[in-house]
């Protein structure tokens, strides 16, 4: 992490957020996996439950159908390729680390399944830690707080406090920009990432194509790139270690730039 890296989104489903991210079938998955190594990701996020605001609810079963096939793939073609596993179900990401992933990447902190952080303490794999308030079916009712920035470094500390009392120490934190938050809820957070530091993590930032940047530019997500690109450059001047993104390329070229202006 001794300079900012960029993680591409690739997603197993049919109804996520940003059409442009659905590759359901292993051939779109594999050659979108392709343009994104090629276009500089360091790691690419596979997901295979939609985790937008009101999503559908499926099985494990459904989940885990979806996923494996395009793991299997992608480390039988990318063997160097970095693999993370967006899901909140610990036999999901298990299964996916068995079949050559690398990283859990976990929307639920944990909250969600109770053997999660037995799972990752177990398996020894780095883990991102998110914050987020109660499912994707009900989180938007439950976006109220106190304090944003307070509230979710609070939360950050005693779930990674447990994580290291597990044996768990290769820990990324992920504020959770859009969920359980307000497009509000989301710049204040962005505003005082700086001040993460303090707990000595790596800082994954997703604000890809989300509504708290379309919310404010106009349009839908499929008109979000630029605002993205502006974003994400705000929060690499704020810390940000990670850039999950749906368009690589732009998001690297970001990051170069950055880099050299750096003092």
């Amino acid at each position: 992490m001794s300079t900012p890296k960029v993680m591409g989104i690739i997603n197993l489903t049919p109804d996520s957020f940003y059409a442009g991210s659905r590759k359901p079938a292993v051939e779109e998955a594999l050659q979108q996996a392709e343009k994104m190594l090629n276009d500089g990701a360091t790691f690419l996020d596979l997901g295979a439950y939609s985790s937008r605001p009101g999503a559908e609810d499926i099985s494990v079963q459904e989940e885990a159908d979806r996923l494996l096939p395009v793991v299997e793939a992608i480390v039988a073609k990318y063997s160097n390729a970095i693999l993370s596993i967006d899901t909140f179900r610990s036999s999901v990401a298990e299964a996916a680390i068995k079949a050559g992933a690398h990283i859990i990447n976990d929307i639920s902190g944990g909250q969600l399944d109770d053997v999660m952080f037995e799972t990752v303490a177990r398996l020894q794999v780095p883990y991102i830690l998110m914050h987020m308030k109660g499912t994707p079916q009900t989180m938007v009712q439950l976006a109220q707080y106190d304090d944003v920035f307070n509230d979710v470094l609070a939360y950050f500390a005693q779930r990674y406090e447990k994580l290291r009392a597990m044996g768990v120490h290769d820990v990324i934190i992920d504020p959770g920009f859009g969920f359980a938050k307000t497009h509000e809820h989301g710049y204040e957070l962005m505003s005082k990432m700086q001040g993460f530091d303090m707990l000595q993590l790596p800082v994954l930032v997703g604000v890809s194509r989300k509504r708290m940047v379309y919310g404010i530019t106009g349009g839908t997500a499929a008109d979000a790139l630029n605002g993205t690109t502006a974003l994400n450059t705000i929060a690499l001047t704020k810390g940000a270690n990670i850039l999950r993104v749906h368009d690589v390329k732009e998001a690297v070229e970001a990051v170069k730039i950055w880099e050299m202006c750096k003092s």
